[in-house]
């Protein structure tokens, strides 16, 4: 079987996994001259999008479950694609379902998709309890998280580093001079999510600049931007002055930014700000905001392609995936 990849072509032509799919998919939202790179890349590589599928013995098109949060939050539907494109490219069929980051929910589709006799599961979410590690471990066929941690890392998974991230953001902040920074993050809950590895990264910044944490300075939203609104009240009614804000995600940093301007603050002089995630919300507020970069679309690519590999039986030299994250800087920063 041809083992050239769709990570092969993309580093081969110089583009991202994204628009390799796009070419190969007929999505016409890609410029002429990158489509003849891709095109030539794929020539020169012998790749062939459908060898997964042709090597079937079956030859019949095959479902894969994709459990997701909230597909119309910006940055689970950005995640949704990544796995769409690259399921459509090895010939695999998709149910989608939302939900809801409620436990009950999320055990209930785990086992309706397995009784639709789906080949594999993407599983997102936000907490996963040793319950759901119960349950995954028992799964008849094969389970990836994306965007989604698991204390032990026993289930596969596709993530960034999410402690070293948050404390790049704060070590930023910290380093511009501020001492008194808040983080507006999502729920508090019992058991193991990215949220945790979060405030990990934000008390290790705090602790290597001996500056004390103060819970106070943290405000538990629910990743909405109305959250981010409340976070600037809660601060504002209990007398703080945060000169710098992270929050947990991009929508909340937005509703931080529209509550600063509310209280006649001005970002960045007056008050910094800095997201997570990079979604296209990022250049819909002005100003523009500084964010994490997670590459959204990539983690759920590269996820749907790990499945595949465990549902062909072919040999999987790391079951943990860690992508790279940067900080991209807009102007809710100086």
């Amino acid at each position: 079987m041809n083992n050239i990849t769709i990570y092969d072509v993309a580093r081969e032509a110089g583009v991202s996994m994204a628009t390799v799919s796009r070419v190969v998919n007929g999505n016409p939202n890609v410029k002429p001259s990158t489509r003849k790179k891709v095109a030539e890349a794929i020539e020169r590589l012998g790749y062939r999008p459908n060898a997964v599928a042709r090597g079937l013995a079956s030859k019949k098109t095959t479902t894969v479950g994709v459990i997701i949060p909230d597909i119309s939050s910006v940055f689970f539907a950005e995640l949704a694609r990544g796995i769409e494109d690259i399921a459509t490219m090895y010939n695999y069929n998709i149910i989608l379902s939302n939900s809801d980051q409620n436990k009950e929910k999320e055990l209930h589709l785990l086992n309706t998709m397995l009784g639709k006799q789906v080949d594999g599961i993407v599983f997102m979410g936000g907490i996963i309890t040793d319950e759901h590690v119960e349950e995954f471990k028992k799964s008849p066929v094969p389970i990836v998280l994306a965007a989604t941690v698991e204390k032990n890392n026993e289930i596969p998974s596709v993530n960034i580093d999410y402690e070293q991230a948050a404390y790049d953001a704060v070590h930023y902040l910290i380093e511009k001079g501020h001492r008194d920074i808040g983080f507006v993050t999502g729920p508090s809950l019992e058991g193991t999510s990215n949220l945790d590895l979060k405030l990990a990264g934000y008390k290790k910044a705090l602790e290597e600049a001996n500056i004390v944490f103060d819970e106070n300075n943290i405000y538990y939203g629910d990743f909405t931007y109305d959250s981010g609104l409340e976070a600037i009240q809660e601060f504002k009614e209990k007398g703080l002055k945060q000169t710098a804000i992270f929050a947990a995600t991009d929508e909340m940093a937005l509703g931080v930014i529209h509550g600063a301007q509310d209280n006649g603050l001005v970002v960045p002089d007056d008050i910094e700000v800095i997201g997570f995630d990079n979604t296209r919300l990022a250049v819909m507020v002005r100003p523009q905001l500084t964010t994490v970069v997670q590459p959204t679309y990539d983690i759920g690519a590269v996820a749907m392609r790990l499945l595949t590999k465990y549902m062909n039986k072919e040999k999987v030299e790391d079951h943990i995936v860690v992508l790279p994250h940067r900080i991209e800087f807009r102007q809710s920063t100086k």
